[in-house]
């Protein structure tokens, strides 16, 4: 039996929107392999993040290292979840160069969950302690307010997903 073909899928959505349950999700397909940028952030840089500025600096230099990995990877016969934010144009950017550099399949999931949702899925996971990062509703906000949504011309191939919000 053929193995599926290496596809690269990647994550759009709000902070709490759901990305990172999504990503456990298709991480979960034999031979795919999750990649996590709070886990990441965290264990490299975790004593510097602090601020926007923190992440944008820091996610960079992360994304740098990382892609040509990914690219391997995917090259060898693995698919990737990159569990990276792809909210912006720039994001989705590198994300085409892991793509070209690869040849590989990809899929760019589209979270589409409500603000008044994914705030109240902030709230209760800032509560639990168990994210490496406990972005405040001010950082949300923020953040929201750079979220660029996918535009045809970018070329994506997209899966939207739709939001339980009972």
């Amino acid at each position: 039996m053929p193995s599926p073909t290496p596809t690269l899928h990647m994550l759009c959505g709000k902070i709490a929107s759901g990305k990172s349950t999504l990503a456990n999700t298709l991480a979960a397909h034999p031979d795919t392999v999750r990649l996590s940028e709070d886990d990441w952030l965290h264990a490299l840089y975790g004593e510097e993040m602090h601020t926007l500025a923190d992440y944008v600096r820091c996610a960079a230099k992360l994304r740098a290292a990382i892609g040509p990995h990914v690219a391997d990877l995917l090259r060898a016969g693995l698919s990737v979840v990159l569990d990276f934010q792809a909210n912006t144009v720039e994001a989705r950017s590198w994300m085409r160069s892991i793509i070209d550099a690869s040849g590989s399949a990809h899929a760019l999931h589209v979270m589409t969950t409500s603000d008044a949702t994914c705030l109240a899925r902030l709230r209760a996971r800032n509560e639990s302690g168990d994210h490496p990062f406990a972005a405040t509703e001010a950082q949300f906000h923020r953040t929201s307010a750079r979220y660029v949504p996918p535009a045809p011309e970018e070329g994506f191939d997209i899966v939207l997903h739709e939001a339980d919000e009972g």
